[in-house]
This record gives structure tokens, sequence and C-alpha cells, in this order.
């Protein structure tokens, strides 16, 4: 696991400066840094559109574990990797895996209209929430939970976690790239069912 935050960090720094009229977002190293070492709150409200094209925002999904996880539908390969291993990880719970909502939200709202993401997201699961929105919307959102992302010629660079939020919808840590659904579920078990009062 180390290995993959070394690479994924490395990697995230050698993207280099944004372009001018990105530079108020923070760096992709800097946005690391305070996640690995929870240096700042992570998380917060958010109001996007599902795939149905329906109103959603963050108090939907109180009472539920939260696998989030941010992307674009044409990501090429670790955004569909992470999303098989979230729907891998919800169908070894079986019946238990009705606690965890899983939810995808892009970060190309331009191309990933609520259309296209009717098409995408039952592919991996059929509980899989897929969220577009606004650029305002989705800028909030990502900046909520670290999200470092920066759009090139036909590609979104971006930082790849699945985070995982307690029934309150707060943030208790992340998944890194390439995390397997064995993994996530030796850190998921121990909060499912728990007391709220052992949610911290």
């Amino acid at each position: 696991m180390r290995s993959r935050l070394t690479a994924c960090l490395i990697g995230l720094a050698l993207l280099g400066p944004l372009r001018a009229e990105e530079a108020p977002r923070r760096s992709a190293a800097e946005l690391m840094d305070v996640l690995m070492w929870n240096r700042e709150p992570v998380g917060g409200p958010f109001a996007l559109i599902d795939q149905d094209g329906r109103p959603r925002t963050d108090a939907d999904f109180r009472g539920k574990l939260v696998l989030l996880t941010f992307g674009y539908t044409g990501c090429p390969d670790v955004c569909p990797t992470d999303l098989m291993a979230i729907a891998q990880a919800l169908n070894l719970l079986g019946e238990a895996g009705a606690a965890i909502q899983p939810v995808f939200v892009t970060l190309d709202p331009a191309r990933d209209t609520p259309a296209v993401l009717a098409e995408f997201v039952p592919s991996f699961h059929p509980r899989l929430v897929g969220l577009t929105g606004s650029e305002a919307a989705i800028g909030r959102a990502a900046d909520a939970f670290k999200v470092f992302y920066r759009r090139g010629e036909d590609a979104i660079e971006h930082s790849v976690f699945v985070y995982l939020l307690d029934a309150q919808g707060r943030y208790l840590g992340f998944f890194p790239p390439g995390t397997s659904a064995e993994r996530m579920l030796t850190i998921i078990r121990p909060h499912l069912g728990a007391p709220q009062s052992q949610k911290r």
C-alpha cells in the first residue's frame, strides 16, 4: 500500500504547475499531503444531480456508509478498476452490502451528463449512484474532498482515491488506487452495524 501511495504522490507531483485560469487550485502534492497526514478536515456538503436528473445532496446518503470516488466516464483504467473493486466488495458482503452506498462523482460534467451516467454506472453495480452538476458545484465537492484535477487535451488528470464516510457523512479515511475488494472489506467491516457513538 505504501508503494502505491508513493507512486501516486510522485506521479501527481510530476504533473507540473496549473494553467493560469486554474491558479487558485492547490497543487497535487499539497492535496496529497493533506490527505496522507490528515492536516485538514476532509469532506463536506455537496449539491449535485444524479443519473436520473434528480437533485442530490450529501444528506440523501445519511444512515449508510458511503464509498465515494471522483473520476470521469472516459477514464481509461484507474476509475473502472476502482469501481469494479467497490462493486466486488459489495457483492462479497451479500445482504450486508445494503448498508453501504457507492457514489461516483464525475470531474467532467460537460461530457458526463445524467444520460451518460445513466448508461455508465449500472455496468458496475445496480446501486451505484452517479453524480454530475455544474462546473462550480463539481469544483466545490472536489475541493471539499481534496481532489486534484485538471483537464488536458483528451483526458482529465486527477487524483484517485475511494473515500469512506460514516453513516453521518463524516470522513473516516481513504483507499489508495488499486486497493482490492478484500482489503476494502477489512477496513469496512468493523464499521458495519457499529453504534453511532463509536464512529468518530
